[in-house]
């Protein structure tokens, strides 16, 4: 049942036309008009994940790219300072690693080179080593009344500011093992509850919440070993990609990819209460290969069999993966009778 009411006060922003990108969990969208670009450009996020963006800058022959631009929900970030005089302006949003496999990254026009941390790449369209290719679309952003250029990210939902933040915190709650759900936007007894007890769990006031790093203490707090749920700990030097795996007697659900960073740990966002949990993990290079150790790759499953896909995927339909153009994997079952299971990757 959702909660009734709301509490954050975060001013709104004026609506403007809608450029709409499909996403089957989060509809990302960008707000846009004709206006000329002549000055700061800002992305705005209006979606209840944590974001991180890289625009392209299409200028003549040459087409260069740079991210990536941490966003959290409700606030703005300045992309581009001052005159912007390129023929196009592209952008490419992805949701943390600690989201898994939602929002599925968005389609594109435009194949340009990312690389996974903070970069700048003058020659786009070129990948070497070290950069991924990325699907970029083009944006037209509003131009404000002080004569900044804006454009929104946003969901299927519509949130607007206040919503957005709110229904931010009761995702990252969730994943956190805490029970907000469902994530709507929506404040009442059982958000602030599900608040209230993270915030103890920490040592934490209720003054933080209104602060501008709130988000970023509940990211670091789902990537570090939790006594309920599933957690999966990254004790190698390497990126780990994670898959979860839950049966709830009528069918196996298998989802990914999560990005595990070295050193860190994160919760996949399990919902309900299934009657098992499987998962799998595999180490991977820059370029997203798979790590091998004495020509065997590094990875961490077992003999259950389920379908994957390279890129993030939600399956329902297990068994004859091939025939579906998905591969199958073998996944290891996770003993969770004592309510709570920490896996740790480590080298061999």
């Amino acid at each position: 049942m959702a909660d009734a009411g709301h509490t954050a006060s975060i001013p709104r922003r004026s609506p403007a036309a809608r450029l709409a990108m499909s996403l089957p969990a989060a509809l990302m969208s960008f707000l846009f008009s004709s206006a000329p670009a002549h000055a700061d450009l800002k992305l705005c996020n209006r979606m209840s994940y944590v974001i991180e963006a890289a625009i392209g800058i299409d200028d003549k022959a040459a087409t260069a790219t740079r991210g990536w631009f941490r966003i959290d929900p409700a606030t703005c970030r300045v992309v581009v300072q001052g005159a912007l005089t390129a023929d196009r302006v592209l952008l490419n949003a992805r949701a943390l690693g600690v989201y898994g496999a939602s929002p599925i990254p968005q389609n594109g026009t435009d194949t340009l080179c990312v690389a996974q941390d903070n970069f700048v790449i003058a020659a786009a369209r070129q990948c070497r080593s070290g950069q991924t290719p990325a699907q970029f679309t083009q944006i037209t952003p509003t131009q404000t009344d002080d004569g900044n250029l804006v454009a929104y990210l946003a969901e299927d939902s519509e949130y607007d500011d206040e919503q957005a933040r709110l229904a931010g915190i009761q995702r990252l709650l969730v994943i956190a093992g805490y029970d907000a759900a469902p994530i709507d936007g929506v404040d009442g007894p059982k958000t602030q509850g599900a608040l209230s007890a993270f915030l103890k769990s920490r040592g934490l006031g209720s003054d933080i919440v209104q602060s501008p790093n709130f988000f970023a203490t509940m990211v670091d707090a789902v990537q570090k070993p939790s006594p309920s749920g599933l957690t999966w700990c990254n004790d190698t030097p390497h990126k780990v990609m994670a898959a979860v795996a839950t049966d709830d007697g009528k069918m196996v659900t298998s989802r990914g990819w999560y990005r595990i960073d070295p050193g860190k740990c994160l919760h996949p966002d399990v919902s309900g209460t299934p009657k098992q949990i499987y998962s799998f993990a595999e180490a991977v290079d820059g370029d997203n290969r798979a790590i091998r150790i004495k020509d065997k790759p590094l990875n961490w499953g077992g003999a259950v069999l389920l379908c994957t896909r390279e890129s993030k995927f939600e399956i329902n339909e297990q068994g004859d993966c091939a025939s579906r153009g998905t591969a199958a994997v073998g996944f290891t079952t996770v003993d969770m009778t004592s309510g709570g299971k920490t896996l740790r990757f480590a080298m061999p």
